[in-house]
This record gives structure tokens, C-alpha cells and sequence, in this order.
């Protein structure tokens, strides 16, 4: 340009976050046990270091409560911060993750994604199923080779939790790739379907016994041996509903024995959780809890009489 009439470029625009996530100090029986750093202040200072070089990331205090709401550019934005507080001796509990909405025109509008997927053709039909009911709109569709590639918009609410049903669909032969497009339009309700899961009474270290008699009626996602809480999530129920469950129990000995009914216990290999596939799948009424040498899942109230309280009193609210 003319030295004279030097014109500026443009700024780069930062995208604005659409999916938020609320960090919480960790109140679990087991606090401080492998973590460094614990208190509100220290995971305040944390945060806001993080905000010098992670342009995307925004930070705010939640009311009256010690935890902070932290929006980024998708799971994989926030995933990886907790992953590198785990890794330097931070401990905390998260909430599952949730987008964040814009009002434009008067209208709620919701972040949505371009989902690439490939997948052999046998299982292309299942898949269209599941992003239809999860409100995804098929914009392509191609096969070569045995192979389906198909397009999808879909709103992020419709895919967050959803990579491990699809790994099982496809048998671990799909591959998913999704990224932001735009905020549209609300896409209405979605239907998420979740398994109850067991949740234990007391704390204590779990029995090869226990767990053997709850995986007939479920899949367990801890060893033997395990230390857990009162409140803290076992296994997965085959049905919908949750059940508080005791995996501490050790078969009673007495001077009885019979052929056959004292063999060695064999157990299925437990489901162990990336902190990815549990930030998918729990609930609102779930945490992960997050510290250096362990992923664990918990209710966020661990008293089994509290957490009746506060689910009857939703119940009521929401017959209102």
C-alpha cells in the first residue's frame, strides 16, 4: 500500500465458546489423598493462568457456590485442561458438559456441528438412525469400497455422549469427525436414553464376591480391591433405573464345603473409563471426579437420604 495511507488488516476474531462445563473443588471422602492442589483458590489461580494463553477459554465465578463455570470451543477444548491439571497434582469434580445458548431475534438458537462419518455399509443404517433421533439432518451420502461416508449438521447437544454408542454400533471399524459449523435455530428436546447405574452404600474396599453376584445384573467398571464411597458409582445397570448396591459384602465362611460351589470367582473385565468417555457419559445429577491417579464417578449428593430428598422435591416442582 501507499506508505503514506497505511490500512491496518482486520482483527483475527476469537470464536466465542459453545459449550461450558462447571469446576468444582472436590468434597469426595477421598480428598487429598493423591492431589497436590485441592483448595478454591489454588484451582481460581489455575484457571486463571490458563486464560494468559488459552485465547478460547472464558472463566466465571458460579454464585454461592465453590466452583467455577468454564465455557470452551467443544470437549476437546476442555478435556484437555483437565487432563494437564490432573497431570500436575490438581484434584477436582466436574459437571457434565453443557452448550450454551444465544438469543437472536428473540429466538433461542444452539450451536450445531458438521459430523463427517465413515463406516462400513452394513452398519450405515443404524447410524442414520441414531443422528435422526438425535435431530442430525443428512446433508450426503456416498459408498465405495464397502464403505459409507456420510454427512451430518447436528446439534452439539445431540452428540455430546454419543462416540461410545457409536464405537459399539460399528464394532470399533467407524471413524467420526465432527467440528463447529454455526448457531441455528433450537432443534427441539432429544431423547437421551442412559442405563441406571449401581451406586455403592459405604465406603469400604470392594469383594471379588460382590461384584461377581452384581456383573448378572449389570457391568462393572471397578476391580476388586477397589476403596469406594458412599455415593460413588460401581457399575452399569442393565435397566434404566439406579440401585444402591453393597460391593463391600464378602461371602460368609463356615466350616462347610461343597463341590463345586467354592470354586475361584471369574469376573469379567471391568469397563475403565477415559476421562473423555466419562465426561459423555454421566448425568446432571453426576460428577467425575478428577485427581492424579484416578477418574472416579459419583452422585453429586453421596447420602442415599439426601439424594432421596432432593429427587422427590424435583419430582414435585416439576408436577407444578
Amino acid at each position: 500500500c501507499d506508505p503514506t495511507k497505511v490500512e491496518p488488516m482486520e482483527m483475527i476474531e476469537i470464536e466465542k465458546p459453545t459449550l461450558s462445563m462447571n469446576f468444582y473443588v472436590n468434597d469426595s471422602p477421598f480428598v487429598g489423598q493423591s492431589g497436590t492442589f485441592v483448595t478454591t483458590r489454588q484451582i481460581r489461580a489455575r484457571l486463571i493462568k490458563e486464560l494468559e494463553t488459552n485465547v478460547g477459554l472464558e472463566v466465571e465465578e458460579i454464585d454461592g457456590e465453590d466452583g467455577y463455570k468454564v465455557s470452551g470451543r467443544g470437549e476437546l477444548h476442555l478435556s484437555i485442561l483437565l487432563e494437564k491439571m490432573r497431570r500436575e497434582g490438581y484434584e477436582l469434580s466436574v459437571s457434565k458438559p453443557e452448550v450454551l445458548y444465544k438469543e437472536v431475534n428473540g429466538k433461542r438458537h444452539e450451536p450445531f456441528e458438521r459430523v463427517n462419518i465413515n463406516v462400513p455399509d452394513e452398519f450405515s443404517g443404524t447410524i442414520i438412525s441414531h443422528l435422526n433421533q438425535r435431530k442430525g439432518i443428512m446433508e450426503s451420502m456416498f459408498s465405495e469400497n464397502g464403505y459409507s461416508k456420510l454427512e451430518f449438521i447436528v446439534p452439539t447437544r445431540g452428540i455430546i455422549g454419543y462416540r461410545s454408542q457409536f464405537i459399539n454400533a460399528t464394532k470399533g471399524m467407524g471413524t467420526l469427525e465432527k467440528s463447529f459449523l454455526r448457531y441455528d435455530e433450537y432443534a427441539g428436546d432429544i431423547p437421551q436414553k442412559r442405563n441406571g447405574v449401581f451406586i455403592a452404600k459405604e465406603a469400604g474396599k470392594t469383594m471379588a464376591y460382590s461384584l461377581f453376584n452384581l456383573s448378572e445384573r449389570g457391568r462393572m467398571i471397578v476391580e476388586p480391591a477397589t476403596a469406594v464411597y458412599a455415593g460413588m458409582i460401581v457399575g452399569i445397570n442393565s435397566r434404566d433405573n439406579d440401585l444402591v448396591v453393597n460391593p463391600n459384602k464378602n461371602k460368609k465362611l463356615t466350616n462347610t464345603r461343597a463341590s463345586g460351589s467354592d470354586d475361584a470367582v471369574k469376573l469379567l473385565d471391568p469397563l475403565i473409563f477415559t476421562l473423555e468417555e466419562a465426561l459423555e457419559f454421566i448425568n446432571e445429577d453426576e460428577y467425575v471426579e478428577i485427581t492424579p491417579d484416578a477418574i472416579r464417578l459419583r452422585k453429586k449428593i453421596l447420602n442415599e437420604n439426601e439424594r432421596k430428598r432432593a429427587y422427590s422435591y424435583k419430582h414435585k416442582l416439576n408436577e407444578k
